[in-house]
């Protein structure tokens, strides 16, 4: 039950990894994974090889944590394959309730990791201010478009993973900022094997750096990281707000015509620019069941917390 529920968990973390803009490391957090998922990457490292020397493969994979990191990933790799489809088709049919279900999410997320700081000092407030401007300065840049090379899949799987782990900044945002999201997504769709290998492959590497600095920053200054993260994540809202207007659009692999820029707009703004609906009915519903998952998450936390 344990590892299933694991599993689940990963298979969340692998659905907000799908969107641009969500990212898997706010799932990891609000579900209490996330310190479990930084110290048993964190393991794997050479000193792993002195290990398998003593303890053979199985004690090795005991090491690491192996049965917790399979599920995790399992999850996320379902999701992604699984998931990216119904998500993508998702977006673009019914973006308004998609978006304010992300929304909700995020802002009770914000919420909930507030909670976990025990004090709160001028340093630790300006931390706050420099995470939300850093996110909201990075969902504010144009896209670039990078050439598709496997050298640039290798090097945006590294980055992306990176943001991946960081609650509050989205790897596929990132992916989409560096011109390749419509390319690994279009991989993920038709199984190319040969650039899902580089991506795969780029993501260990970031995995295998990014984990030991992150995981230091919350054991040694863990307060102080988690309130930067947490203005990460506030920083974000911006590029979840679910009523935008397309204000350039650029053409993805498919030859098909997308989003390049939008802006933001009030609902009525929105009916007024656009001529649709803003469905607010149906964006107050996606929102508020975005804000009871977190909270039923923390609800079911609480109450293991004593026998873990």
């Amino acid at each position: 039950m344990k590892y299933l529920l694991t599993y689940l968990k990963g298979m969340a973390m692998g659905a907000a990894d799908v969107v641009p803009g969500v990212s898997g490391g706010t799932i990891a957090f609000i579900t209490g994974i996330l310190d479990t998922l930084l110290e048993s990457i964190k393991r794997i490292n050479p000193n792993l090889i002195g290990v398998i020397k003593a303890q053979g493969i199985k004690g090795a994979f005991n090491h690491i944590n192996g049965p917790f990191l399979l599920c995790v990933f399992s999850g996320i790799l379902t999701s992604i394959f699984t998931l990216s489809k119904v998500i993508s088709y998702l977006l673009v049919t019914h973006p308004i309730p998609v978006w304010s279900f992300f929304f909700g999410l995020i802002l009770i997320s914000v919420v909930h990791m507030l909670k976990q700081v025990k004090g709160f000092s001028i340093i630790r407030l300006v931390l706050f201010g420099i995470g939300v401007v850093f996110a909201w300065g990075i969902t504010m840049l144009n896209p670039i478009a990078l050439e598709m090379t496997y050298l640039n899949i290798f090097l945006g799987g590294t980055i992306a993973i990176c943001a991946m782990l960081l609650p509050g900044i989205s790897g596929s945002f990132i992916l989409l900022l560096l011109g390749l999201y419509p390319s690994v997504l279009a991989a993920a769709k038709n199984l190319d094997i040969a650039v899902l290998a580089i991506f795969a492959s780029g993501c260990v590497v970031g995995l295998l750096t990014f984990s030991h600095l992150l995981s230091a920053l919350l054991r040694k200054f863990h307060d102080a990281t988690l309130i930067f993260l947490t203005g990460l994540m506030l920083g974000t809202l911006g590029k979840i707000w679910p009523w935008k207007e397309v204000v350039s659009w650029r053409e993805n692999s498919s030859g098909e015509q997308v989003p390049l820029l939008e802006q933001n707009l009030s609902p009525m703004q929105f009916e007024q620019l656009t001529g649709q609906s803003a469905n607010i009915g149906w964006a107050i519903f996606a929102l508020c069941c975005g804000i009871l998952l977190v909270w039923g998450m923390e609800k079911i936390a609480e109450r293991n917390k004593p026998n873990d």
